[in-house]
């Protein structure tokens, strides 16, 4: 059994948070990423959705799919669909029939091994995990036999 971890550091506490699969910690650190969503807030959403869940109902612009999250309000709700918009990446499956179907957003996944490790330090560091997504896509390209460490520098350098 594979449990993965997403380390939550505050000024006052370090927190461990585990999920069944990567969908699940990636919605949740894209989750995190939305205002005044925190981590207890972002696992009460995925205890009612799952990544798939969520992600279907950001696609559609459906607010009314977070109603009885506790601490979910109307308002709390339409900021989610407004914000997670544009932060999980959309695929288009096809049916068994061949037709095309409707989008099915997929949560963004976060890159396993060396640029994983990148990825997850830099959000231990402080950063956003989209600030850590996006300094990890800038990276990719020619990361092949480089060390964490490099990589790392690397990223802090595209970050600024």
């Amino acid at each position: 059994m594979t449990l993965h971890v997403h380390t939550h550091v505050r000024e006052d506490a370090i927190a461990l948070f585990g999920f069944a699969t990567p969908e699940d910690r990636a919605a949740f650190r894209t989750l995190m990423t939305v205002s005044s969503i925190g981590p207890k807030l972002a696992l009460a959403v995925l205890s009612h959705l799952d990544a798939r869940g969520l992600a279907d109902a950001v696609a559609r612009q459906d607010p009314s799919r977070f109603k009885g999250i506790p601490g979910v309000g109307k308002k709390i709700a339409d900021r989610l669909v407004l914000e997670l918009r544009d932060k999980l990446g959309f695929v288009t499956a096809g049916s068994s029939s061949g037709s095309v179907g409707a989008p099915i957003a997929m949560p963004i996944p976060i890159p396993s091994g060396p640029l994983g490790q990148v990825a997850s330090a830099l959000v231990s560091m402080g950063f956003k995990p989209g600030e850590a997504e996006r300094a990890v896509a800038a990276i990719t390209p020619g990361a092949d036999g480089k060390s964490v460490d490099v990589l790392l520098r690397e990223a802090l350098s595209s970050l600024g």
